[in-house]
């Protein structure tokens, strides 16, 4: 990392030039806005504001040590243990030792979280966690009410503008320091420019880059590729969580299960109504995330179904204490009261991102990335469940910090004007609807639950080739990050948390550290594929291509 005295872009004043632009809307953006107030800040969001977050659509709630007997120590330990042995423990420690903090921040923002007759915040326990620690409203709401509550309060906030509708494409650059951004507008060709004196990434996840998943078409992975392209690194990008139970109803996205059902004690069963996890592990249905997914991936494999039976021990209550999924489910013409719901493993969360320190700096000066699209450490192989809403706080908070510290604020409230042009490079290409569909089918195919050599190689190959079809950069980045993903897991060669490889199904000594790539390394790599006989063979048989 650099240090404080050059981290920021040099010979920027703000006549015509953004104080801070944040790439994205969700949990991270707007929680970093609000603390930057009442300092100038533009959010760039992709869809109106909070409509393509991941946050809100998260229906567990924020893990945070704050009953009585509990600690941030042993929520630290739980988030460790979950980390399978690479999570940074310093990062760890101080996202645990904040929460509570952070829960009280979000209660003055106006956050309905449960409580009970006596005032106290209700909790519930949820998989890998030793206590009940995770704050919800209305069971299955969280995201949603707490990305309400922050809307609303950044609507009442003079100092934050709100671009809507624009995808990032780029970071602008000067020498080591980035400068600003452009961005496409979602579907047509006007493109943007905006001018920053420090640009913080807030895009979220990859999970649209895989056929099923349950995040918005939104979390396409971006923001990674452009840190990537910017010359940054990214860290333990081979790790993807896939969560064991979305709902199997051919819906993209797909919707969410909840942990938290797992938690009220419901089961996985088989279409003979076996259970699925007996013999497993001992913690059956509350196994690690990883471990669940894999069960259902290998009974799927057989030819087999998976279901989730919340009769017994949910039964009636179902629709007042999971709204969410009861409506999912009802929508689909499932009744999760009086019979089971078929489910699946879908791409979820990604534990990797843009490598970034304890103050969300990257490796490129003028650069912050705060929540999913970060690579802190925080999750190390496999995130422990409700720790990303946490992450997302804590770290736009100290972001908020950071930049505070670093420059004074503003005598004026200034925003630039923004740069505003068709760019005829990124109008539709017709083959470009094709790369998409590629993309996602080869990710789910050989970099999903389960991946091995041969498999990666082809993904990296198909990938590539499809690259030269590319004309807009929102396409290119999808690609960029689908193959920083495959790269990253054909260099681990063990297996680890969310990271499971078929021929290296053991975890190795050598590998027990975080990964860090830049992506020369990822198009070298590729490159060695494209020419492989594997590459050869998978391009000759594609015919999409």
């Amino acid at each position: 990392m650099t240090q404080i005295a050059s981290f920021l872009a040099p010979n920027l004043s703000l006549n015509g030039v953004d104080d801070v632009v944040i790439l994205g809307g969700g949990l991270a953006g707007l929680f970093c806005a609000l603390k930057l107030a009442p300092r100038p800040v533009t959010i760039v969001t992709n869809a109106p504001i909070g409509g393509g977050a991941s946050s809100a659509w998260a229906q567990g709630g924020i893990a945070a040590a704050v009953a009585e007997g509990d600690t941030a120590e042993e929520h630290a330990r739980d988030t460790i243990a979950a980390g399978d042995g690479i999570c940074e423990r310093s990062i760890v420690q101080g996202m645990t030792a904040e929460a509570a903090d952070r829960i009280h921040d979000l209660l003055s923002y106006g956050v309905p979280f449960d409580k009970d007759l006596a005032g106290k915040l209700e909790l519930s326990r949820e998989a890998a966690h030793t206590a009940s620690r995770v704050v919800r409203v209305r069971g299955d709401m969280a995201g949603k009410s707490i990305m309400e509550s922050l809307l609303a309060a950044a609507r009442n906030t003079p100092s934050i503008r709100v671009i809507e509708g624009y995808i990032g494409s780029e970071l602008l650059t000067e020498g080591r320091y980035v400068v600003g951004i452009t961005a496409r507008r979602r579907g047509g060709t006007q493109r943007i420019t905006i001018p920053a004196r420090a640009v913080v990434l807030a895009s979220g996840g990859i999970g649209h880059l895989y056929d099923v998943t349950t995040n918005p078409r939104e979390a396409n992975g971006h923001g990674l590729a452009m840190a990537a392209l910017s010359g940054a690194y990214v860290a333990d990008a081979e790790f993807v969580q896939f969560h064991p139970t979305a709902l199997n109803v051919d819906l993209d996205p797909a919707p969410l299960a909840s942990e938290a059902l797992r938690g009220e004690g419901a089961r996985l069963i088989n279409a003979d109504g076996n259970r699925i996890m007996e013999g497993v592990h001992p913690d059956m249905e509350l196994a690690p995330r990883d471990v669940v997914a894999r069960a259902i991936h290998r009974e799927l494999m057989k030819g087999g179904k998976a279901f989730m039976d919340c009769r017994e021990a949910i039964g009636a209550s179902f629709p007042e204490h999971f709204p969410t999924v009861y409506e999912a489910c009802k929508s689909a013409g499932l009744d999760p009261v009086t019979q089971p719901i078929p489910v699946c493993p879908a791409a979820h969360y990604h534990m990797g991102g843009v490598m970034a320190d304890a103050s969300g700096r990257t490796s490129v000066d003028g650069l912050w990335a705060a929540g999913e699209v970060a690579g802190t450490g925080a999750h190390g192989a496999n995130r422990l469940a409700s720790n990303s809403l946490l992450e997302a706080v804590v770290f736009a908070a100290r972001i908020a910090e950071d930049i505070q510290g670093l420059m004074p604020h503003p005598r004026v409230r200034h925003w630039a004007e923004i740069d505003d042009r068709e760019d005829q490079a990124s109008k539709r290409n017709p083959q470009e609807r094709a790369v998409v569909a590629l993309v996602r089918r080869v990710m789910a195919q050989h970099v999903g639950v389960e991946r091995n050599a041969e498999g990666l190689q082809t993904a990296l190959a198909l990938i590539s080739k499809a690259e030269e079809r590319c004309h807009r950069s929102s396409i290119r980045n999808m690609v960029v990050a689908a193959k920083i993903i495959a790269g990253s897991a054909l260099m681990r060669e063990e297996s680890r948390g969310g990271h499971y490889r078929s021929d290296f199904p053991e975890k190795s000594a050598q590998w027990a550290h975080r990964s860090y790539v830049k992506y020369s390394q990822i198009q070298a790599l590729a490159a060695d594929a494209l020419e492989s006989d594997v590459g050869r063979a998978a391009v000759r048989e594609e015919h999409t291509l």
